[in-house]
């Protein structure tokens, strides 16, 4: 059985959130202790039939350090046909943050599960929380010396026997390229010392901030979108997420209103045509809601259930289903952003029934 899901599978990586387990920069930023939990715990209905607070069920509110909770997690990934998780990967110029569970998965070999690595290059403020001229940590570009040193951080990762590869390339991404000057210049040079290091080389995938971003221009072999977002109703046009961002905002400010959408009625904005001449993989959505972080300063997808996931879900399967078997990667974002409200682990009200919906998908043919 485990041969026949291997020459059949559909390749499903789940993002996956470090931010579970206490860090002096959170206590200093937020106050002793503070993980996401801190903001998921508080969270309050806003409006009729709103879904919070979210209770996570099986696994509770863990703690990432634990490792018996990681272990928890893979097992219940990999009995549900999800083939990795994608481990936000954080660098300031040298300086590393919520870095404490993947060093501890690298480190130790459990669980052995595969994973692979996206850099998350935004600077972080404090727009989420009510202070959005607040910086916290800036992201910088120094330049080779950094680029060097970062890639030989990551040089540990990709050398590990789990570390998920395309063409025997290890699998890395970038959350937002276009914000790293001189990209293509990054890309050689990685791509380089990879070689240098042993390696078959990298399989670059860079987040598409916009639907026409073509990733070879950039020195990507592939593009895959954050999770394409719909109108807005209020401005009747196609935004990408970074937009839509600010526009939600301001809807916010005019209003004092979260921005909520009925996932039922945006469903369109998440399925996926062959339409591209590169590489392109895509990014499944399974629900959304920030405001346990952002309160009324936030997005909802209302009314978000597993059979409405299931619909976008099939159809990036069914996409990918005629590629090769190695290029058969749908992203799915996310694993565990409770915060954000948009996990696939199991919580109070459905279960685990957006897992079951992904292992049936995968499995449909079987």
């Amino acid at each position: 059985m485990a041969d026949r899901m291997a020459e059949t599978q559909t390749r499903l990586i789940a993002f996956y959130l470090p931010q579970f387990h206490p860090t002096p920069e959170n206590d200093e930023w937020w106050g002793k202790g503070f993980t996401e939990w801190t903001n998921v715990a508080k969270a309050k209905p806003l409006f009729r039939g709103h879904y919070q607070p979210r209770v996570p069920a099986d696994l509770g509110f863990y703690d990432l350090r634990v490792p018996e909770t990681r272990a928890a997690q893979a097992e219940m990934a990999k009995e549900h046909g999800i083939e990795a998780f994608c481990y936000y990967h954080y660098w300031f110029a040298g300086r590393r943050i919520l870095e404490r569970p993947f060093n501890e998965v690298l480190r130790s070999g459990e669980p052995d599960f595969p994973f692979c690595l996206c850099w998350a290059n935004q600077t972080w403020t404090g727009i989420w929380h009510g202070c959005p001229g607040k910086v916290l940590v800036e992201q910088t570009y120094p330049g080779y010396e950094d680029y060097l040193a970062h890639f030989y951080t990551l040089l540990k990762a990709f050398s590990d026997s789990r570390y998920v590869t395309v063409d025997g390339k290890p699998l890395f991404l970038i959350f937002d390229p276009m914000n790293i000057p001189e990209i293509e210049k990054l890309t050689d040079f990685w791509r380089e010392l990879a070689l240098k290091s042993g390696l078959k080389g990298l399989y670059l995938v860079g987040m598409a901030w916009a639907p026409d971003w073509n990733p070879v221009k950039f020195g990507f072999d592939a593009a895959t979108p954050l999770g394409k977002l719909p109108k807005i109703r209020q401005y009747r046009f196609m935004t990408p997420s970074h937009t839509l961002n600010r526009l939600w905002l301001k809807y916010y400010e005019l209003t004092g209103k979260p921005t909520v959408y009925l996932h039922e009625k945006v469903l369109s904005a998440w399925m996926y045509k062959d339409e591209y001449d590169y590489e392109h993989y895509p990014c499944v959505l399974p629900n959304w809601d920030n405001t346990s972080r952002s309160g009324a300063n936030g997005l909802v997808l209302h009314g978000s259930t597993p059979e409405l996931f299931r619909i976008p879900l099939r159809n990036a399967i069914e996409l990918m289903r005629n590629k090769p078997e190695e290029r058969r990667l749908v992203f799915i974002k996310s694993w565990n952003e409770w915060a954000e409200g948009n996990y696939l682990e199991p919580d109070l009200k459905f279960g685990r029934s957006y897992l079951e919906v992904v292992r049936e998908e995968v499995f449909r043919h079987e």
